[in-house]
Formats: C-alpha cells, sequence, structure tokens
C-alpha cells in the first residue's frame, strides 16, 4: 500500500493499449491498493494502472465522495447529450483544455472477487469514467481535442518545465560526420 509515482506524457505505456486481469490474486489487490491510495490525493479523480506505469486493465476512482476502483472496464453506454469543460490529467500536469465528453456514462468490469460491478455518474464522474477507460485503451485525453486546440497543448507539453522526451537512440554503425565524433 504506497503512493506511487505518476508517468507522464511521453513514456510508451500511457499510449499502449492494456492486457486484461486474468488472475485475482495478492498482486492484482496490490495494485487495486496502490491505485486507491494514489488517487486519494486533493485534486485527483481518478487513475489508470497505466498511470502508474502498470499495463493491466485497472483504474480507481474519487469523485465527489465516491471512492473505488474497477478491473477490465469496458464502457458499456454513453448518452447522446455532451459536456465540454476544461480537463486535465496527472500525467499532463499543469495543463488543461477544453474537452467533449458524453454527459452521462456506465463503465462494467470487475472487482478483486471477479464479480461483475457497474459504475454509472454525470458530469464530473461520468469525465472520469470515460477520462479512465480511455488511458487503459491507449489514448489520452489530448487526442480527443480539436485539431488547434490539439496543436496548442502538444506545444505547450514541449514547452512544459516537466516534458523530458525519449531520446532515439542513435542507429547502429552509422557514419557520422567527424564534426559530430566519427562513428556511431
Amino acid at each position: 500500500m504506497s503512493m506511487r509515482p505518476i508517468v507522464r506524457f511521453g513514456d510508451p505505456v500511457l499510449v499502449t493499449r492494456t492486457t486484461p486481469v486474468t488472475k485475482f490474486d495478492q498482486h492484482t489487490a496490490a495494485l487495486v491498493r496502490d491505485l486507491l491510495d494514489t488517487v486519494d490525493a486533493p485534486g485527483r479523480a481518478g487513475l489508470a494502472a497505466t498511470q502508474i506505469g502498470v499495463g493491466l486493465r485497472v483504474f480507481s476512482y474519487n469523485v465527489e465522495d465516491r471512492v473505488g476502483y474497477v478491473i477490465n472496464p469496458e464502457i458499456a453506454e454513453l448518452s447522446e447529450e455532451t459536456q465540454e469543460d476544461e480537463e486535465g490529467c496527472l500525467s499532463v500536469p499543469r495543463l488543461w483544455y477544453p474537452t467533449r465528453r458524453a454527459e452521462r456514462a456506465v463503465v462494467t468490469g470487475v472487482d478483486l472477487r471477479n464479480e461483475p460491478v457497474t459504475v454509472e455518474g454525470t458530469g464530473l464522474m461520468a469525465r472520469c469514467l470515460q477520462h479512465e477507460t480511455d488511458h487503459l485503451d491507449g489514448m489520452l485525453y489530448l487526442d480527443r481535442l480539436d485539431p488547434d486546440t490539439r496543436r496548442r497543448a502538444l506545444r505547450d507539453v514541449r514547452r512544459s518545465d516537466w516534458f523530458m522526451p525519449a531520446e532515439a537512440p542513435e542507429p547502429a554503425g552509422v557514419q557520422l560526420p567527424s564534426a559530430f565524433g566519427g562513428t556511431a
């Protein structure tokens, strides 16, 4: 049981579809506890396992005094009515952009006993359910922004003090000009 560090934009785990949980053992229980502990900090509404570097299909939520988790969540229902509000993400810190979501969402999944659970909500809870399920599908909320806002958001990410782009390795055996140090 511990608060885990948050993985930030640029880490490949955030854009990789998760694997469904098939073992409901002490390791899964520990992951759920860590997700619940980590989402418990002020200002946090939801947390997907990918955001703590785990590629399993689990998320936790803490919205308006509703705290819980869902294992193997799937969106079961979205209302046609939509909401547009500023949305942020722990993996894209301190950046908020208007994001359109369904006003009501229903997620189905299972609990630690592999028993069926259904979580539904409107407003912020609906936004959280959609946001966290997107994470587990390898999608960030930035992917849902209109094209102009997305360009601005990605520019803001690159300019942020927290962004550390992954370095691409030099191809082996490539001859670099001497000004760049010779052979790679």
